[in-house]
């Protein structure tokens, strides 16, 4: 699992690189970042509305379905399935785009981790060379972590220079040009809001405690409001469901426990994830994608009708029905 998100963060890192060439500094680049693949992902947002829509519009059978087949689980399953299937619904469908967010979180944050092989692209050797000499370091390694080793060479770089001589020049100048671009608004977005180890010494030394309370607010309140757009999400069933309910306070503590540009990302992500929900029920309400639905249900019936072909009547069933109309008199259906 560490390998998948290694090698999906060494990809996410050249499209930060790019933005941070751009802008000279990584919280802005960050914004640009999560901009971009808010708009590549716009289709699995699109395809969750259309789903959730769908969803909204059999809650009153599935209400049924419940209260008949109540003390029969098994029979509700099966005939539930039967409902998705004869509406053409996947239950799980919107999963993939609360998982897809979650998965680019954790490639960010592996690119965050391990900035000089995910972000710059040094050589893996070297890198690791780099971080192995923190240990050994006289005066200063006894006072960095080992945990984030390639972040403290990249925030500590000034004071290390002079021993990662395992790096080309090149390579030295990006991590010094780099090593400057982590401010943002006053907060350092390599450093960590807590410390596991003296959570509340770390937490309020500086400012980044807004990071993890952000993170549960903006959350928090983009789900309200969220929901209170689409009803649909009132209904959700299974993993959906669950994660609403979840979601603020795991990222809360992602942030609280990770560098602080994952937070910041997640940040940017809500904001604009709950920017995108408005502008998804301008172009897709749900009432609008039900009204096409029931179009698109209604053109499809007439048009099997109109490609259905007549029966034919037999030569002895007509010849009854025209001996039935001589004896009383009534016209033939």
């Amino acid at each position: 699992m560490n390998d998948f998100f290694n090698i999906f963060g060494s990809a996410l890192g050249y499209l930060l690189w790019y933005f941070y060439e751009l802008v000279r500094n990584y919280g802005v680049a960050i914004i640009l970042f999560t901009v971009v693949t808010k708009i590549l992902l716009f289709p699995f947002s699109v395809k969750q509305q259309i789903s959730m829509a769908a969803n909204s519009k059999i809650a009153s059978k599935q209400k049924e379905l419940q209260k008949k087949y109540a003390k029969d689980r098994e029979r509700l399953q099966i005939e539930t399935q039967k409902l998705y299937e004869k509406e053409g619904i996947n239950p799980a469908s919107g999963c993939l785009t609360m998982i897809v967010p979650l998965v680019i979180m954790m490639g960010l944050y592996y690119t965050v981790l391990y900035p000089l092989i995910n972000a710059l692209h040094v050589s893996g050797t070297a890198a690791t060379a780099a971080t192995d000499m923190l240990k050994v370091i006289p005066g200063i390694g006894q006072t960095l972590g080992t945990r984030y080793g390639q972040i403290e060479i990249v925030k500590h770089f000034a004071e290390l220079k002079p021993y990662l001589t395992m790096f080309s020049a090149d390579e030295l100048a990006r991590i010094q040009d780099f090593s400057h671009g982590f401010s943002f608004l006053g907060l350092n977005l390599l450093d960590t809001p807590s410390d596991p180890a003296n959570i509340f010494g770390t937490l309020f030394r500086s400012n980044l405690w807004v990071i993890p309370i952000f993170c549960f607010v903006s959350s928090l309140v983009t789900q309200y409001f969220t929901m209170k757009l689409q009803p649909g999400m009132q209904q959700q069933q299974g993993c959906m469901k669950g994660m609403f309910y979840i979601m603020p306070l795991f990222t809360a503590w992602i942030a609280c426990t990770m560098p602080a540009a994952v937070g910041f990302y997640w940040i940017i992500s809500t904001i604009t994830g709950f920017l995108q929900t408005v502008i998804l029920n301008i172009w897709y309400s749900p009432a609008d994608l039900g009204a096409r639905a029931e179009a698109r249900r209604v053109a499809l019936r007439e048009l099997e009708e109109a490609n259905m072909k007549p029966v034919a009547i037999a030569a002895g069933s007509r010849q009854n029905d025209d001996d039935r109309q001589k004896k009383t008199g009534k016209p033939r259906k």
